[in-house]
């Protein structure tokens, strides 16, 4: 089983759908995506007089920004890329984390971070439906709130939802696409594999920013979670093993020679 987390201008290349139905096909159907929708969310922000605020690469949802959250994220941008899966010959199906509590999330810092969450737990029970009626679940990562018995959502993070979403599933891989062709060290040069530990000192000396710091953030949560095998890397890495960044937990040291 492969999730796929999209986001970024990935997201509106138009090779993209082919890929991943081609990818769909080549597994058997054992494909799972999760989406963000970032930009869009961003630019509806601006239009309605609101500055869009990031800390450590993750938004503050305000009050107005949720309400634009949920209407991009299980609106929008799922929709599109449900539609534009369809098309290419995959046999999509658009839910968001708020469906059947697929996934909770409590606030990260609602002082800082307002309606922004993190996952506290899965459900991976329609997931798992969807699968096994051979459909493709596209999945937006807007949560539920933990406490059943309380409506409303978070808006959490694209990769840390994927991430928290693929251990729940018991996924082999989780492939973070993202607008580069992998990690990048200080000359701009793609890292082939990092160790947590590597990856911790690329964000804390701020090579790793960002966006980035949050997918490697999201690889460390995927990895303690149980997923065999992290990568991050562009749309023609999707399918190239080699291509990207493997995050790995360490590495062996048969491996130490050609880990860079």
């Amino acid at each position: 089983m492969i999730l796929v987390k999209l986001g970024g201008r990935t997201q509106n290349d138009p090779l993209l759908p082919h890929a991943i139905a081609a990818l769909w096909n080549a597994t058997g159907g054992k494909v799972v995506v999760v989406h963000g929708g970032g930009d869009q969310i961003s630019a509806l922000q601006r239009l309605r007089g609101e500055e869009p605020v990031f800390i450590g690469g993750r938004r503050v949802t305000t009050d107005t920004a949720l309400d634009l959250v949920r209407m991009v994220l299980s609106g929008l941008a799922n929709k599109q890329m449900v539609s534009a899966l369809v098309a290419a010959g995959a046999p999509a199906v658009g839910i968001s984390g708020e469906d059947a509590a697929l996934l909770r999330a409590t606030p990260i810092d609602a002082a800082q971070f307002g309606h922004s969450g993190t996952p506290a737990r899965v459900d991976p029970g329609v997931v798992h439906a969807l699968l096994g009626q051979g459909y493709l679940p596209v999945i937006s990562p807007v949560a539920a709130r933990e406490n059943a018995a309380e409506a409303g959502a978070y808006n959490v993070n694209g990769d840390d939802a994927a991430a928290a979403i693929a251990a729940a599933i018991g996924a082999t891989e989780l492939f973070l696409m993202a607008d580069v062709p992998g990690v990048l060290d200080g000359d701009k040069q793609r890292i082939a594999t990092l160790t947590l530990d590597d990856a911790r000192a690329l964000v804390a000396s701020g090579v790793a920013g960002g966006g980035m710091a949050a997918k490697l953030d999201a690889c460390a949560m995927a990895l303690v979670g149980g997923v065999n095998r992290v990568r991050i890397g562009d749309l023609a890495a999707l399918t190239v093993p080699e291509a990207g960044t493997a995050i790995v937990a360490r590495v062996d040291a048969t491996d130490a020679d050609s880990s860079r």
